[in-house]
């Protein structure tokens, strides 16, 4: 094979490999085609279907059939997740219901699938009068907003919105007035408080000073008692008794020496011995009988 009969193979298999991968995703792109009219298919369908349960939740609300109307707008919200009819007029049932949690739930769901401004704006210009309904002025200012930002020419939600302005700032009035009542509220209690422990803290100073003094009282007592309860002598500055002072007062007798108290003893001896003597006499005087006196010291 000559080498231009090389080429002419090689490009017939590139030739052939081309048409191969076009072939392969023409393929490709049918079969994709195909399923997305299939998906477009149950869609539509089930948009069909939700359409259907809102419609018929409709006209049970306006005969007042709650629960029937309930049913319905589930059903539509069960057959399509992101329908926007059945999450907002299920909200706007329960808020005829006055239950406003579950209206305030189901109206956010809305504002999460709505794909249309005019939608966005009707959901929270609904979520905004519930708020204001649970007294949540501050966060239905920033529903209005919202709901302005998705149609700014609807009069009655900057009408909404002022009010909502109005209630959000007395709101605040009252939070600030409260809060300086709690205040003053919790200074007056801590200065109760300090002022019963203060008067505690005095109390236990008394008793504990009344208990030292009682206890002080009973020392006292105790050491003027001895060993067998009798009372002791009284102590002087020094702290000793009266007789121990007398007798430190007193001389100390020398070796040898008599006392005084000894002196004093044989004075008073020699005075009594003189006084029998004389006495003797006197009577001897009377008998007339002449006797010996004792030597004199």
């Amino acid at each position: 094979m000559t080498k231009k009969d090389k080429n002419l193979v090689l490009f017939v298999d590139f030739q052939w490999c081309k048409m191969k991968n076009f072939l392969l995703l023409l393929l490709t792109l049918s079969t994709f085609s195909l399923l997305s009219q299939e998906k477009n298919k149950e869609e539509l369908l089930a948009l069909k279907k939700a359409n259907n349960y809102v419609h018929q939740g409709n006209e049970m609300l306006n005969e007042e059939e709650f629960v029937s109307a309930e049913m319905e707008y589930r059903k539509a919200i069960s057959e399509q997740k992101s329908n926007v009819a059945g999450a907002y007029n299920l909200g706007n049932a329960y808020y005829k219901e006055g239950n406003f949690n579950e209206a305030l739930y189901r109206h956010e769901q809305a504002v999460k699938n709505a794909t249309e401004k005019s939608e966005k704006h009707k959901a929270y210009h609904n979520i905004g009068n519930i708020l204001m309904q649970n007294k949540q002025c501050k966060e239905a200012v920033e529903a209005f907003k919202n709901a302005l930002r998705n149609d700014p020419t609807d009069n009655e939600t900057r009408y909404n919105l002022a009010l909502a302005k109005e209630c959000a700032e007395q709101q605040k009035d009252q939070n600030q007035d409260d809060q300086n009542k709690d205040n003053k509220d919790q200074d007056q209690e801590n200065q109760d408080q300090k002022e019963n422990q203060d008067q505690d803290k005095d109390q236990d100073n008394k008793d504990n000073e009344d208990k030292e003094n009682q206890d002080q009282d009973k020392k006292e007592g105790d050491d003027k008692k001895d060993e067998e309860g009798k009372p002791k002598e009284e102590k002087n500055e020094e702290g000793q008794g009266d007789q121990e002072k007398k007798e430190q007062q007193q001389p100390k007798q020398q070796p040898g020496q008599m006392s005084p108290q000894q002196i004093k003893n044989l004075l008073e001896a020699m005075n009594n011995q003189e006084q029998k003597v004389q006495e003797k006499m006197n009577a001897e005087k009377v008998k007339g009988v002449k006797i010996e006196t004792d030597k004199d010291w």
